[in-house]
């Protein structure tokens, strides 16, 4: 006799009997489907109101017709207010990631530029991630490239350290930074730590958009400096408001009456959304970063600008000012979360004309553009994807394409790269390298090809499913194809790993071995069952899978290459156990080099501050190993 078993009930009948233990009070709820995963997570005023509406599905749009009837339990969080559960819906939202919600993807830290005020002389410099250093805070910045130049120039003008404090302690003279008048030399004194104390007011004050009377103030200098005729000084100052100047320059939309606002402006086109961020910080433009949210086609541009600005400022302090190309369905609410996360007051506004609707429009012109770029590249590398399955007679269209390459100098440094690449074209977030561990000899490109595809399909089996998808990016976890660098031989050595791992899912391996005399366009093909064959030379396919086997050897050359820098640079100290930071700086100090360390006695080894004798005998042992 069988069992029978009775599935679960779902849908309206479930959510019916949750409404009647519901308050009416501000809250969360996730809905839950057969398999315990949370599909959707919202938050309402009202919980019994909210989730009412879901008990009559026959009005609502069709995407949510089938969670309903994909809900089988309900989970519930009360808040003391609205703003509250916003805030809690938006961090579930971004840990869960429940495939109803829009979601947040690509969630980028961004820099900020650091005056840290932990030391007798402030250095300034980039920081990211959590804000426990002491110091005055500036950004963010759109990307580390624009603090970078904007810390150079900043160096110009103000002449601050951005060395490290280990490295200001010893200095006995000035570097070269002092030299290049990026640098005041607070170090050694050529600058009296009242007198720095007084560049980083200003400095403060110039990134705190007070940028006027800065440059009033250095003008004046410099004039009374040419009256004096200290033509030297009144150079130096010169320099220094030209520096400023080319801060100020840097962007291509400045703002003259905003003095600090996040700009959100959103538009979408074929079922795609795509959001431009800019940041203005002291009525300059410090840069703007596309987003792509994951969302369904049917929700408005205001219902996804709304849940994108919720995560978005989850783990983020928010302007003063925020400004909307749509506007919101309930502002201030938002506005009431955005400030308690702020800690001040925060306003939303979608402006209808002036500088702020100028602001908007370019956010917008931004938004449009970038999504017809990413809708283009995408048509195009769709097109070449049908190719590559109707080439290699594959069943579908490949979602996943992965490329291997290995990379060594006469069997040193030796790496294996990995490089993907979709719908998108290449997918550099899921690139990978491969430090070759096993014993083998020399230049067995064989050998590190079975290693490397072992360590891959070994752990992907083991620790993903067949369909899993990365929740940022929509890129499937497992390949459907995976082109090798090489050819029959290699071949060989794939298919022997893939006979002992015997995968869960079909994924077809190409050989690409390299044309006479590694003539490009008259490569070989591969594949299990079939004669090596070539392309047509014109084959717009055939120059596709060139691009993908040059992506992965720039990537394993690159990958190898740092490795053999490295170790280069690497201090036989590093190699000695217990010897850490500090005690590498009291060996380097004290005898000048490592070599020197190496040739040391015992007795001088044990003169060393902070060299125990015990220590002292570890390192002369490690050099003088018989």
């Amino acid at each position: 006799m069988t069992e029978q078993t009775t599935p679960p009930q779902s849908g309206p009948d479930v959510i019916r009997a949750f409404v009647r233990t519901l308050p009416a009070a501000p809250g969360v709820y996730r809905m839950l489907d057969a398999q315990g995963e949370v599909m959707y997570v919202g938050k309402a005023r009202n919980l019994k109101a909210r989730v009412t509406n879901y008990t009559r599905p026959e009005g609502l749009e069709l995407r949510l017709q089938r969670m309903i009837a994909s809900t089988v339990s309900m989970e519930f969080v009360r808040t003391e207010t609205e703003s509250e559960a916003l805030l809690l819906e938006a961090n579930m939202i971004k840990r869960l990631k429940p495939r109803y919600n829009v979601l947040l993807r690509d969630d980028k830290s961004f820099p900020y530029i650091l005056i840290a005020t932990d030391h007798e002389a402030p250095e300034l410099t980039k920081h990211r991630g959590s804000r426990r250093r002491p110091g005055h805070y500036f950004g963010p910045f759109a990307s580390a490239t624009a603090v970078g130049r904007t810390i150079a120039s900043l160096q110009k003008a103000f002449l601050l350290r951005n060395c490290s404090d280990s490295f200001y302690a010893a200095r006995t003279r000035p570097c070269l930074q002092y030299q290049i008048k990026r640098c005041a030399g607070p170090c050694t004194r050529e600058i009296s730590l009242d007198a720095y104390g007084e560049l980083v007011e200003d400095a403060r004050q110039f990134l705190s958009g007070k940028s006027r009377s800065v440059q009033q103030h250095l003008q004046a200098d410099m004039n009374k400096a040419a009256e004096d005729l200290d033509f030297e000084r009144a150079a130096l100052l010169r320099d220094r408001l030209s520096a400023l100047a080319l801060i100020q320059s840097q962007g291509d939309a400045t703002a003259r009456s905003v003095e600090e606002a996040d700009v959100f402006a959103i538009h979408h086109e074929g079922g795609q959304f795509c959001v431009q961020v800019f940041f203005f910080r002291a009525f300059q433009n410090w840069g703007n970063y596309p987003y792509r949210p994951r969302a369904d086609a049917s929700l408005t541009d205001a219902e996804v600008l709304e849940a994108f600005i919720a995560q978005f400022y989850e783990n983020r302090t928010p302007a003063r000012l925020v400004l909307i190309s749509h506007e919101l369905s309930e502002p201030e609410v938002m506005e009431e979360a955005l400030s308690s996360r702020a800690g001040r007051r925060v306003y939303i506004e979608q402006p209808k004309r002036g500088e702020k609707r100028d602001l908007v429009n370019h956010a917008l012109n931004n938004a449009r553009e970038a999504l017809g770029r990413q809708l283009a590249e995408g048509a195009s590398n769709r097109t070449l994807l049908e190719g590559v399955a109707e080439t290699f007679a594959l069943e579908t269209v490949p979602r996943r394409i992965e490329v291997y390459d290995n990379s060594h100098i006469s069997g040193t440094n030796m790496v294996g790269a990995m490089v993907v690449a979709g719908e998108e074209g290449f997918s550099k977030k899921h690139y990978r390298t491969f430090n070759i561990k096993s014993d083998i000899s020399a230049g067995d490109d064989f050998g590190m090809m079975r290693e490397v595809l072992t360590r891959r399909f070994a752990r992907l089996a083991a620790e993903s499913e067949t369909d899993a998808e990365d929740d940022n990016t929509g890129m499937p976890d497992w390949p459907d194809v995976v082109f090798i660098d090489g050819g029959a031989g290699q071949m060989s050595a794939v298919r022997g790993v893939i006979a002992e791992l015997n995968l869960p899912r079909e994924v077809t391996f190409i050989g690409i071995a390299k044309g006479e005399e590694r003539d490009a366009g008259r490569e070989k093909f591969f594949m299990e069952g079939k004669d090596a064959f070539m392309l047509p030379h014109r084959d717009p396919v055939l120059y596709y899978v060139q691009r993908l086997r040059d992506e992965a050897h720039r990537f394993a050359i690159g990958t190898h290459r740092a490795k053999r820098k490295k170790d280069v640079v690497k201090n036989p100290l590093d190699e000695i156990e217990g010897i850490g930071p500090t005690r590498k700086r009291a060996l380097l100090n004290h005898f000048g080099s490592a070599k020197a360390v190496s040739r040391a006695s015992l007795a001088d080894l044990e003169s060393v501050p902070s060299i125990s004798r015990a220590m002292a005998q570890l390192v002369y042992d490690h050099f003088n190993r018989t």
